[in-house]
């Protein structure tokens, strides 16, 4: 039985609300998947829901950043509480919210969320992988691809299709910031490359490239290893 790591974007979770929609399709293509022998652990991040609560919080009250992270947290849950109603019949009962902790399960999928403070998701989703022995993650969102800056501010920037994790990281840096959207949390990938992970990167709402990915096919996307 292969069991798969997903990063789930809150952005396809909950880009303006849920979108259930996606959400639909999404159960159909991981159901097809789990009737081959797959499992899944499915790590949800905090999408629209995230980013209202902490700027309606900044609106209102002077922040320190780890109430900026609690909100965030907290939306992940939900979304990830979301999930494993979805698939109900095939999930494990609980959210896991600490990935350091023993984990035993017999389902077909797994949903995880938030930890704590100065934690995000991707880091969540490492540390998953370290504690049952995947080697690999793949993080959807709403990115197609890494480029060497940001394609919507800069006509000239350069897209990859592999990369290595130091050139990763001289990209996204080394700090970590609540709410920050970048293709994969720079504390996280630091932890990645000390554990020798790759991480792919790809657009999740093409699901017929995350399927290829699923398949070892031709797919389109970026390689961090």
């Amino acid at each position: 039985m292969e069991t798969v790591i997903l990063s789930l974007g809150g952005s396809l979770i909950a880009p303006d609300g849920v979108d259930t929609d996606y959400l639909k399709k999404f159960k159909v293509v991981l159901d097809s998947f789990i009737s081959k022998g797959f499992r899944f652990v499915i790590v949800c991040g905090g999408g629209s829901t995230a980013r209202t609560y902490q700027k309606s919080a900044g609106e209102l009250s002077s922040l320190h950043s780890e109430d900026l992270d609690w909100l965030g947290i907290h939306a992940t849950r939900l979304n990830a509480h979301l999930l494993r109603t979805i698939f109900r019949g095939a999930a494990h009962p609980r959210i896991i919210t600490d990935p350091t902790a023993k984990i035993i399960f017999k389902e077909k999928v797994l949903v995880g969320a938030g930890w704590k403070p100065g934690f995000s998701t991707d880091m969540v989703a490492v540390l998953l992988a370290k504690n049952l022995g995947v080697k690999k993650i793949i993080n959807l969102s709403n990115v197609e691809f890494v480029f060497d800056k940001d394609p919507k501010l800069f006509s000239d920037a350069k897209k990859f299709e592999s990369v290595s994790w130091v050139d990763f990281r001289k990209i996204v840096g080394d700090k970590w910031i609540p709410g920050a959207n970048l293709p994969f949390d720079p504390i996280a990938s630091k932890e990645a490359e000390i554990l020798g992970l790759t991480v792919v990167i790809a657009d999740g709402c093409d699901l017929k490239n995350f399927a290829d990915i699923l398949e070892n096919k031709r797919f389109k996307g970026t390689t961090i290893s």
